[in-house]
């Protein structure tokens, strides 16, 4: 099947589709009259547009639950006589034809906002390179916040007509999937992801090859090839190793997401960077700007410090040339989660790669040195710092953080004046608030109040809407969640659960009535996870109140190599299990995006209590207020600015004599006890809790003017992309060496 909808191929390139090797394009039939419903699965634009939405949940409505809302596995299932009905339906072909029209108007570049707005630039490719993409749990390669916020970054830009391309690499196993042990330790366990149900196309050279381009490492030539995913009009390419020309051992490099292998790990990293500019190259694409979104992937500056080598500039113009047309964003607050790797590792992954810039090993090594720490370490963010002319944390307090911790590289100089800026992360909206919600601001924000929400005043108005239609809307996803988890429970039973002490631990024993705090994200150690745990008979009387019933939703993954985050998560399963808090606190397996969803829309309260200052956003809490969720949290992140007195609850700083984790857990306890619950069970003659409504509006209100995808994309426009684009320094002195 070759769509005349899908976007063209490089010029010299073709895309193609077949049975064993495209997946995204190979949908067994599909009737004439309804054949544009193959190119709107094969591009993630449907993943946030309503209509597409409804449109491939009416062909079939419990294969699209089955599916877990993928339209390439419900179009691969569906019965053919089905697909049929639907192409002589005209209530489905009203509905068929609205939404290709509207995929087909998206597609269109010249009438953007970006094209509108910055016309100089309509030619100004931009780079955007991370070691993780989330787009759709239908693509599981990534493991978190930074690939949930990569993903956003590409859905809002594609919106904004931004002329962005995207570069990652491909995990054909994915991050991992997460089984619980009887006792609660994480298992991790790796099944190969089927490239059957992704909207993924292989990119062929012109004479049909897989390799595009090929990369020394280890002292063997890799051979890397890369698939194409669609994000509307934003193109991603993940790059894949596993190709048979290549040694068996190089065949994995791309296999497996943060690997705890470190030389591996390296490997990637040494893929991604120079490997994703070569891929670049041979497609023709000439970026202006060049975006690395953290360190891993700081070796795309190092390949094109290189090529100015080659191409003969001297190394300060060159220096000079990266630096003005690079972005670099960092989004961690703790020196030591910053990747480093032993100069020899990275010596005998690159081989002498500074034979080709001109440099020898020593002047090599002094780029990712850091005169501090780890002086015979290569630092993959001293290496971005050094070469990127534009530098940004990802919330206004992670700006001080970040100038505290690199101001070694800036001898000499005050932190309040190292040339770190910020932006503040933002969700997209599109893809995080709820159909139901979106429906109805509609009804108050009026009909096209989507194509102008950047507009901070549009968001006054959440304050009109009726008080009993929000707590309806809040209520019908409260229950939509619960539904959700006894289903997800059922199925867990059904296809691998023996034991039935998992379904209580599951949630199947929630009440979909009850006040429900929700906590769901990675389960490392600064997190906190088990903070509200630690007191457990405060915790025992604030649950299971009999007037005022309070219940604990827990999801998230450690890291398969953080063995500390693996036993904080083991003490909330094994909470669950107890039998005091059977029923009232529930552990929901393998955390992922179509979880993540369903979690922010549908708890009453979203729960954060990161160690402060190391949670450098935050974006849950975001996607949570999106959907009139309510956030108590340390002040932390975005909530440092996001936090008005009335949209949510702060736990306060503790003072400097204060033993944090005592402090914070008082005040959490306190605040639930006597601010949060009793304002939730306060309800009028109708049943409404009318100032915890108010709190709703306030959350969302919040949230939509200054915490969306699209305020963040516009700050990166303004301040960070058109200055680059122009090549055009901020008159900052590099980092020293």
């Amino acid at each position: 099947f070759a769509s005349p909808f899908t976007a063209a191929p490089p010029p010299g390139w073709r895309v193609y589709f077949t049975p064993m090797t495209a997946p995204a394009g190979f949908i067994p039939y599909l009737p004439e009259r309804i054949q544009g419903l193959a190119a709107i699965a094969t591009n993630l634009w449907w993943s946030w547009q309503t209509g597409a939405r409804e449109m491939f949940r009416s062909i079939d409505a419990n294969l699209w639950q089955r599916s877990r809302h993928n339209p390439l596995e419900l179009l691969q299932r569906v019965e053919p006589a089905r697909l049929q009905g639907c192409a002589a339906d005209p209530v489905f072909l009203r509905q068929y034809d609205a939404v290709l029209a509207e995929y087909l108007e998206a597609m269109e570049t010249r009438d953007t906002w970006f094209a509108r707005h910055h016309p100089e630039a309509g030619g100004s490719t931009i780079a955007y390179f991370c070691a993780e993409f989330a787009l759709h749990n239908s693509i599981p390669v990534y493991s978190g916040g930074l690939g949930v916020l990569a993903g956003d970054h590409c859905k809002e830009s594609s919106d904004l007509g931004l002329p962005l391309v995207a570069v990652g690499l491909f995990y054909v196993k994915g991050y991992f999937d997460q089984k619980m042990s009887a006792d609660g330790w994480q298992e991790d366990s790796d099944e190969v992801v089927s490239t059957a149900i992704m909207p993924l196309t292989p990119v062929l050279s012109a004479t049909g090859d897989p390799a595009l381009v090929s990369l020394r490492t280890a002292g063997r030539d890799v051979h890397i090839g890369a698939w194409r995913l669609m994000a509307g009009r934003v193109a991603v390419y993940l790059l894949d190793t596993d190709l048979e020309r290549n040694d068996p051992a190089d065949r994995e490099l791309s296999h497996k997401l943060y690997t705890g292998d470190a030389e591996r790990r390296l490997k990637q990293e040494w893929i991604l960077g120079v490997g994703g500019v070569r891929i670049l190259r041979a497609l023709g694409i000439a970026p202006a700007v060049w975006h690395a979104n953290e360190g891993h992937a700081a070796f795309m500056l190092i390949e094109r410090l290189r090529e100015m080598a080659q191409a003969g500039v001297p190394r300060d113009e060159a220096v000079r040339r990266i630096r003005a047309s690079s972005v670099f964003t960092t989004h961690t607050p703790v020196a030591a989660g910053h990747d480093s790797f032993p100069m020899t590792d990275v010596e005998r992954v690159t081989g002498p790669f500074w034979d080709g810039m001109h440099l020898d090993r020593d002047a090599f090594a002094s780029l990712g040195r850091h005169p501090t720490m780890g002086h015979d370490g290569y630092h993959m963010t001293v290496v971005a710092l050094r070469l990127s002319g534009r530098v940004n944390g990802v919330a206004a307090r992670h700006e001080r953080e970040s100038r505290r911790i690199w101001r070694d590289l800036w001898s000499g100089r005050d932190a309040s004046h190292i040339p770190i800026g910020h932006v503040t992360n933002g969700v997209h909206l599109g893809t995080w608030m709820a159909q139901r919600m979106r429906v109805l601001l509609g009804e108050y924000l009026g009909a096209d109040w989507e194509q102008h929400y950047d507009d901070p005043a549009l968001w006054d108005r959440v304050m009109e809407i009726d008080d009993a239609r929000l707590w309806g809307a809040h209520e019908r996803l409260r229950h939509l969640l619960h539904s959700y988890i006894r289903e997800d429970a059922r199925h867990r039973w059904r296809d691998y659960w023996r034991d039935p002490a998992k379904l209580a631990v599951a949630g199947t024993l929630l009440s979909p009535t009850a006040f429900t705090i929700g906590f769901a994200r990675r389960f490392a150690s600064y997190k906190r996870a088990d903070l509200i745990l630690r007191d457990s008979e405060r915790l025992r009387r604030l649950l299971v109140n009999p007037r005022r019933p309070v219940q604990l939703v827990f999801a998230g993954k450690a890291h398969p190599a953080d063995d500390p985050g693996k036993g904080i998560l083991q003490r909330v399963y094994r909470m669950a299990q107890d039998p005091q808090f059977m029923g009232r606190i529930a552990f929901i397996e393998d955390y992922e995006m179509h979880l993540a969803h369903r979690l922010v829309q549908g708890v009453d309260l979203w729960l954060n209590t990161p160690r402060v200052p190391l949670e450098a956003s935050g974006t849950s809490g975001m996607k949570a207020a999106l959907n009139g969720v309510p956030q108590l949290s340390t002040m932390d992140g975005w909530w440092a600015e996001g936090f008005t007195g009335n949209n949510g609850w702060a736990i306060p700083l503790a003072g400097a004599e204060d033993d944090p984790d005592d402090h914070d857990l008082e005040r959490l306890f306190a605040i639930l006890e006597q601010e949060v619950v009793p304002r939730f069970y306060d309800r009028d003659a109708r049943g409404i809790p009318v100032a915890w409504v108010s709190t709703m509006k306030h959350a969302i209100r919040t949230a939509g003017a200054g915490f969306t995808a699209r305020r963040m994309m516009l700050d990166y426009v303004r301040d960070y992309y058109i200055p680059a684009a122009s090549g055009m320094l901020p008159g900052d002195d590099p980092p020293t060496a």
